[in-house]
C-alpha cells in the first residue's frame, strides 16, 4: 500500500550540494521556480528563505518576469574581462577542500601552486565552493552496529502488547557554565562567572512511542542509582506487561549490582546498544536542547543549576519531546511503531 506521505530525507552535505546547484547551473530554473511559487501567493521573503536568497532578489526575478516573460530568466551577457584564474579552478578547490583539514585561503592558495591570483579573489572563488563552519565530531562507532540495531529492532518487535519502550541515557549538570556562541552587542563582550567544578548527574528516559519524559537527578552515576531509576520507571508503568529500556554500555547497566536487581524484578528489559554510537540514541537530542537552554548562564550554586535542569523539562510537552528527540531517526525501532502518535517527521 502506498504510504500517505512522502518525505525527503537529506544529509547536510546533500542538502547544500543541492543549494549550490540552484545557485548555479541551475539558477534559471531556480528563478522560474520563485515565479510560480508567488503566483501560488508566497511572499518574497518566504521564498527567499526557502532558497537561501536576498528577499530583493526573488522581487528583481519577478519583476523581470512580468515584463520580459519566460526569456527575461536566464542570464543575459555579461560583458567585460574574463575572470582570473583557470576555468577548472573551482572544480580544484573543491576536490581539495573534501580533504578534512585546517583550510584556510592562504593554505588553500599554496596547495593550488599559488595560481596567479590575488588572496582577495581566491577567497571569492572559495565561496563559491565551499562555507565557513565548524567540522562535526563523529564516534567512531561499533564495527557490529548493523547487526546489534537489528537484534534490537526484533526484540522490539516481539514484546507483548501494551510493553513500553524507553530511552534512556545519563549527561552531567556542571556548575562552571557551559559557553555557547551568540549574538552580542558590537563592541561588548558578555562574561560569564566561573563559580566552580561541582557536578551533578541526570538519568532521563523518553518514551519512544507517547514522548513522556522521565528523569533524576543524583550526586553520583552509580549502579545503586540507575537501579533507583529503573525502580521509578516500573512505578510509572505499572500496568505495562513488560518495559523495555534502551541504552548505552554504560558501566552502571550490566554492573553486578545492576544484573541481581534486573533479576528480582523481571518486569523491566535493560538493551544495551552498539558501543561508540550515541547518534543512535534520541535521549541525547534531548540533552542538547536542555544545554542549550542553560548555556551562558552563571548560577550561584549547584542547586540552581538543577532548578534550571528540573524548569526545563516542566514546561516541556510531550509532542515538544517528541520533536526534539525525533525517535523515528533512531536505528533501534522496528518499521511503523508508534508512527500513530508521532508528529509529522
Amino acid at each position: 500500500m502506498r504510504p500517505a506521505h512522502v518525505y525527503a530525507s537529506m544529509s547536510e552535505q546533500q542538502h547544500t550540494e543541492l543549494m549550490n546547484a540552484l545557485h548555479g547551473p541551475w539558477r534559471t530554473a531556480t528563478r522560474a521556480m520563485m515565479v510560480v511559487l508567488s503566483a501560488a501567493g508566497w511572499t518574497a521573503t518566504e521564498i527567499a528563505d526557502l532558497l537561501h536568497y536576498d528577499p530583493k532578489t526573488v522581487r528583481a526575478w519577478i519583476v523581470r518576469h512580468q515584463v520580459e516573460g519566460l526569456e527575461g530568466l536566464p542570464d543575459r551577457p555579461r560583458p567585460g574581462r574574463p575572470r582570473t584564474g583557470s576555468p577548472r579552478l573551482g572544480a580544484r578547490i573543491h576536490a581539495l577542500l573534501c580533504t578534512p583539514k585546517a583550510w584556510t585561503t592562504t593554505r588553500i592558495w599554496k596547495a593550488l601552486g599559488r595560481p596567479q591570483i590575488s588572496l582577495s579573489t581566491m577567497r571569492r572563488r572559495i565561496r563559491e565552493q565551499a562555507r565557513w563552519a565548524r567540522p562535526r565530531l563523529i564516534a567512531k562507532s561499533d564495527p557490529n552496529r548493523d547487526s546489534i540495531c537489528a537484534g534490537i529492532r526484533d526484540r522490539i518487535a516481539a514484546l507483548p502488547e501494551g510493553s513500553v519502550v524507553l530511552a534512556e541515557d545519563e549527561t552531567h549538570l556542571d556548575l562552571l557554565a557551559r559557553v555557547r556562541s551568540c549574538w552580542m552587542p558590537t563592541g561588548l563582550r558578555h562574561r560569564i562567572l566561573t563559580p566552580g567544578t561541582k557536578r551533578r548527574t541526570v538519568h532521563g528516559a523518553v518514551n519512544l512511542a507517547t514522548g513522556a519524559w522521565h528523569h533524576h537527578v543524583s550526586v553520583r552515576n552509580v549502579s545503586v542509582v540507575f537501579c533507583y531509576f529503573l525502580q521509578h520507571l516500573l512505578d510509572v508503568y505499572p500496568h505495562a506487561p513488560l518495559i523495555a529500556v534502551i541504552c548505552d554500555n554504560g558501566s552502571t547497566h550490566h554492573s553486578k549490582i545492576t544484573q541481581r536487581w534486573l533479576a528480582e524484578h523481571p518486569r523491566i528489559q535493560v538493551i544495551e546498544g552498539a558501543k561508540y554510537s550515541p547518534q543512535d540514541n534520541p535521549v541525547e537530542r534531548v540533552w542538547a536542547a536542555m544545554k542549550r537552554q542553560i548555556a551562558n548562564t552563571a548560577t550561584a550554586t549547584i542547586i540552581d543549576r538543577v532548578q534550571q535542569a528540573h524548569a526545563f523539562f516542566q514546561h516541556r510537552s510531550d509532542a515538544q519531546n517528541l520533536t526534539t528527540a525525533a525517535p523515528w531517526t533512531s536505528p533501534w525501532l522496528p518499521e511503523g511503531y508508534g508512527k500513530d502518535l508521532w508528529p509529522g517527521a
